[in-house]
Order: structure tokens, then sequence, then C-alpha cells
């Protein structure tokens, strides 16, 4: 059997729960500065990795060499007087210490050893470049770092304290699952995995991963529902002798195309906008269109994969198949391909994959 709970990550927006201005810029400040070690300490982190996988490389001349990246005191052949981990954390340790906590040290180092271990083989083929990691980068906190989370009635947000910044949630006009989230994360009823923390534009955001059972439904393995991309309709799915179409031609690329149309002419009309802030203030409007397509793509493909994922339990079908669509890709090359060309596959491909774990179907990409 398979595991009985799943991560799921929700986007959430937080702000600085203090009480004077002085204070929250204080604040914004820290995060800003863990952010830049952050991103510092990633890059030093993929560096010691490398150059310790193919330290061997580096013994041009030598012969009959023999090595091992472990501790001295464990084998004889060991080049490392403390484990590999260790000897990682250690430095960034003495380079950061007292800048940021080490508890997100200590996720950023297993997080990227844990990548890095990944995709050895293909660095070691030469078939990857190393990651290198930008400035902007969101960066990882333990749930060991999460004090005091408590729900506000009157305010109707979340506060808590991360490390020694005080934070309350804004959820907004929330039409999702976040809030259910974190009243069951006060409550105990689910646990808070390592998270990450992402700023931009002075706005903070906290990508929470919360770790949560499995929905119970009554599927049978032996049912199986085979799904397929059309020329004239997204999503085509059957089981048995049931069939349905999700979506269609008109429905979805009438309002894509509008959002495409308007940016255009945006763009044409962007050279004769009223200058002042230079190309940010001339492209304003343009990256505005450019979100909003974005936005709608991302939820045209949500409600989708929803659909695909509530006729499965309809019918009890406990086997998706995804029938592969390389052929169709090709079509999409052309103008008979119009749909196809039009709409990220593999982030549907990404959300049918999550709904489906989440709702305990075990899916099949042929």
């Amino acid at each position: 059997m398979g595991k009985e709970t799943i991560q799921l990550t929700r986007t959430i927006q937080l702000k600085v729960d203090a009480p004077t201005k002085e204070e929250r810029k204080e604040a914004l400040v820290t995060l800003y500065r863990w952010q830049n070690r952050s991103y510092r300490a990633a890059n030093l982190i993929i560096t010691h990795l490398y150059i310790q996988e193919m330290i061997k490389e580096f013994f041009y001349l030598s012969e009959g060499i023999r090595y091992k990246l472990v501790d001295e005191k464990k084998d004889e052949a060991g080049l490392l007087n403390r484990s590999r981990m260790n000897s990682i954390y250690r430095v960034l340790s003495n380079r950061f210490k007292g800048e940021i906590p080490t508890l997100i040290l200590n996720a950023l180092n297993k997080k990227i050893i844990t990548t890095f271990n990944y995709y050895r083989e293909e660095y070691w083929r030469g078939e990857r470049s190393v990651m290198n990691f930008k400035r902007n980068m969101a960066f990882p906190f333990h749930r060991d770092g999460v004090h005091g989370l408590s729900y506000d009635k009157e305010k109707s947000t979340f506060r808590f304290r991360l490390f020694s910044i005080p934070l309350k949630t804004y959820l907004g006009r929330d039409h999702t699952d976040k809030k259910k989230l974190l009243e069951k994360l006060v409550a105990g009823q689910t646990k808070l995995c390592t998270s990450h923390i992402k700023l931009k534009d002075n706005k903070i955001f906290m990508l929470a991963t919360f770790e949560i059972e499995k929905e119970k439904h009554s599927l049978k393995p032996e049912v199986i529902a085979e799904a397929s991309l059309s020329l004239e309709y997204p999503i085509m799915v059957k089981s048995g002798k049931e069939k349905m179409s999700i979506g269609n031609r008109e429905e979805f690329l009438y309002r894509r195309l509008a959002i495409q149309a308007a940016r255009r002419r945006t763009q044409t009309g962007a050279t004769y906008c009223r200058p002042g802030k230079g190309r940010k203030r001339k492209t304003k409007a343009v990256k505005k269109f450019h979100n909003h397509e974005k936005g709608y793509i991302s939820n045209r493909l949500h409600v989708y994969s929803r659909k695909l994922i509530d006729f499965c339990i309809k019918h009890q079908a406990g086997t998706l198949i995804l029938l592969n669509q390389e052929d169709k890709i090709e079509i999409a090359k052309n103008e008979n391909g119009f749909v196809l060309r039009n709409w990220n596959y593999y982030e549907l491909m990404t959300k049918i994959k999550y709904k489906a774990e989440k709702a305990g179907i075990e899916l099949i990409v042929d």
C-alpha cells in the first residue's frame, strides 16, 4: 500500500504583525537579509557538493588514489574530518553565524543535498549544469521555527511568530482551502512540513506545505478510466460505456484569444505612453494582460483537471490512464492543432497528478 498522506503547498500572503511603521520596516529588512544569506549559502552548498563529487577528476596526474567522501574516523580512505552533510553545514555556520537562523541553513542544506543526489548521475555525465540560485529565491524554514500559531476571530486572521518576527495572514476573499488547512493546523489535525518564504515587491508570501490524509472514496482498482487530449475538446475521458468531454474549443480559446489581442494592442500603444519611470512605466499595462492570461489558463486547467477526477470518483474508477499524446502534440505545430498550441500541457498534467494522488486514484501515463 502507498502512503496514506500527501503534501499540499499553498501560497499565503503574510503581513508583519507590529504596531509601528518602524517595527514593520525593521522586520522586513530582517527577512530580506535572511533571503540574501540563503541565496549566498545555497550557491556555496551546490559548489561544495559538486567539488566533492568530482574531486577524483582533479587528480589528473596521479594513479591508484583511493578516496571516499566519508569521515576519516570511519574509513581510512575518508577525506573528510566529519560527515559530508555536517562538513558543509559547518562551512555555512562559520560564514553566516548570527546573520540568519541556523534552522534555515539546516533546511536549505538538506533540501539542496537531496536535489543534488537525485541528479547526481546527470551531473557526472555532463548532461545537466549545476544549479544556480537567484537573489530573489524563496528560502526554506523548518516547522520548529513557527511559534504561537492561533486564530484571531475578531480580525479573521491567523497570527504566529517566525523565529522572532511576528506575522499574520492576509487571506482576502479566499475561495480555496487555505483557511480550512490553517484551522486544522491550529487544531493539530494536520502537520506543517518544511515550507518557504518568498519576498516580492516588499510583500511576504509563505509557501506553506501541509501534510494531509488522502481522501476516502469507494474506488475499485479494476475499474479503469482512459483520458486523452483532443483537437476539439481539451480532455476526452471514458470509463466503460460512460464518456464525457471536458471543455471545448470555443469555450477555452475565446477568452484567451481576447486577452492576447488586447495585449498586442497595448504593446503597440506602449510607445506613446506617458514616460516618467522608464520601461517599467510604459509596459505596466502589458504586464497586467500577461498576468491576466496566465491566471486565466491556470484557472481553466484547474477546472478541467477537477472535472476529470470527479468523473473518476463518480464511476468508482480507481485507475486513470493518460494516453500518449506525442502524435497529437506534433499535429499541434500546424494550424489544425491550434487548441493544443494555446494551452500548458505539462501544467495540466501536474494538476491531474496531484488531484489523482489526493483522491487515491492510481495514475498511469501510457
